[in-house]
């Protein structure tokens, strides 16, 4: 949908001149010589998201007729234009306009202004929609962005729609959203009307993962009082979404390509195998293809569940997308915490597109959450942002006081959950002259695990 303009200029020339300008750039503009041709634009329900107004207009001034005027608009923003010597109410303009500027029109400084407002526009319109929405929890629009990547990513979804999906990948970086792409998928898909089960591979250990997933009957082993159907048997008829599946142990997933092949499961201690019918949905933030090339994930697995594969964007190649992302994010906590920021300044969006997100949507959900529940009136407060350059980062860390033998991390949601997990065991690999065995005693741990950490994030283990 075209972004609309609406001039209020009594000079056609000026008004020509700027209309075909701004057509150019790919809005839909309007043209009103007055404040009576204004009036009948916009009964005719033409709701610009910015208004560009002379003050000077030969049937009136704006300033007079603003309040009638602004009733019929909905979220639009204003921008005044004046002669620079014009007796003008500068404190008047101020209070009303989203900003003014001073004829002859600087174009360039005209681009920025309606930038801006749009900006600010499109925020107060999205807040609105938002806060007032009862969408589809998981439909395609849930993954929030008109990005070209999004977009691709949302043609792809549906694409498999009415595809009979049975197995799949979904690739991206920590706090991307992948979660929320398998929900999109299976709520959407012909399996929707089947439970969606959810694993998170890295959350067990393995003997525990092997009775989660297949079940056990009474007595397969200690603590087993009672027969429990698997997660692959709950998903029957429906989805298994396992999670960070470059977690699973190898043994167990040999178990797991089986199950997928034959479509048949044995609970643990159990005499008959079960049939099953189900859609494996897997997703993981390491690279599956190069882990079975390293030999830490079974490259026969690799290649049945890559059936279909999605790469999810990072947010630092969508930073368009946050002119959606933040308004939706606020309004979600606003209703949670009875808050009501409504209106994000400038410099707080000069400050969102220009950090990175390592953490992406995840972190982007954090920082707003502390903005918003900290906040003291409608305005977003910049001071709780806490956005720091990760070059910087180390440098921004005190280490005064600090013994030589500790860890530093940054909380200020610059490092996500597994940078934290790699920096800490490669800290303390180096603390340890690269001991395996005594580093995974400091950190509580078996030498497997930490092996199997080590390879994961692909860290260093010699000076």
């Amino acid at each position: 949908m075209a972004n609309k303009l609406l001039i209020i200029e009594d000079d056609s020339h000026t008004s020509g001149e700027l209309s075909r300008y701004y057509r150019q750039k790919g809005w839909l503009v309007s043209v009103a010589d007055g404040v009576a041709e204004a009036r009948r634009l916009l009964d005719k329900e033409f709701n610009p998201h910015v208004i560009l107004a002379d003050l000077g207009l030969p049937d009136g001034s704006i300033l007079d007729h603003f309040e009638d005027i602004h009733a019929d608009t909905d979220h639009s923003e204003w921008v005044f234009a004046f002669e620079s010597n014009s007796r003008t109410n500068i404190d008047r303009i101020d209070e009303l306009a989203y900003e003014f500027i001073e004829k002859p029109i600087n174009q360039s400084r005209l681009d920025v202004m309606l930038k801006r407002a749009l900006r600010a526009s499109l925020t107060a319109r999205r807040l609105a929609n938002y806060s007032n929405s009862d969408s589809q929890l998981y439909h395609f629009d849930a993954y929030i962005g008109h990005s070209e990547a999004v977009s691709d990513l949302k043609d792809m979804l549906k694409r498999l729609m009415d595809v009979p999906i049975s197995t799949m990948i979904i690739t991206g970086e920590t706090g991307t959203g992948k979660g929320l792409t398998a929900r999109i998928i299976h709520n959407n898909g012909l399996r929707k009307d089947g439970p969606l089960v959810e694993l998170n591979c890295a959350a067990l250990p393995k003997e525990l993962m092997e009775s989660h997933l297949f079940g056990h009957e009474s007595g397969a082993f200690t603590g087993a009082k009672g027969r429990h159907r698997g997660l692959i048997e709950q998903a029957d008829g429906g989805t298994l979404f396992l999670d960070e599946i470059g977690d699973m142990d190898l043994d167990l997933q040999a178990k797991l390509l089986k199950a997928i092949e034959d479509k048949r499961i044995r609970r643990l201690g159990g005499e008959r195998e079960i049939s099953v019918d189900v859609q494996i949905i897997a997703a993981t933030g390491i690279d599956l293809e190069q882990a079975s090339r390293d030999n830490r994930f079974r490259d026969d697995l690799y290649h049945r569940l890559s059936v279909f594969c999605i790469t999810l964007p990072p947010l630092r190649e969508r930073k368009n997308d946050l002119v959606e992302l933040v308004p939706r994010i606020i309004a979600e906590f606003n209703s949670k915490a009875n808050r009501r920021v409504e209106v994000v300044p400038d410099q707080v969006w000069d400050q969102l597109l220009a950090y990175d997100w390592p953490g992406n949507i995840r972190e982007l959900r954090n920082v707003v959450e502390r903005c918003v529940l900290l906040s003291s009136d409608e305005i977003f407060p910049s001071k709780w942002l806490q956005l720091t350059d990760n070059d910087s980062q180390e440098a921004n860390v005190s280490t005064v006081g600090i013994p030589t033998d500790s860890i530093v991390i940054p909380l200020d949601g610059s490092m996500a959950l597994d940078e934290m997990d790699s920096h800490i065991i490669q800290n303390a690999l180096e603390l340890n002259d690269f001991n395996i065995t005594e580093t995974a005693r400091v950190l509580g741990t078996t030498r497997e695990t930490l092996r199997y950490r080590v390879q994961k994030y692909g860290l260093n283990t010699s000076a």
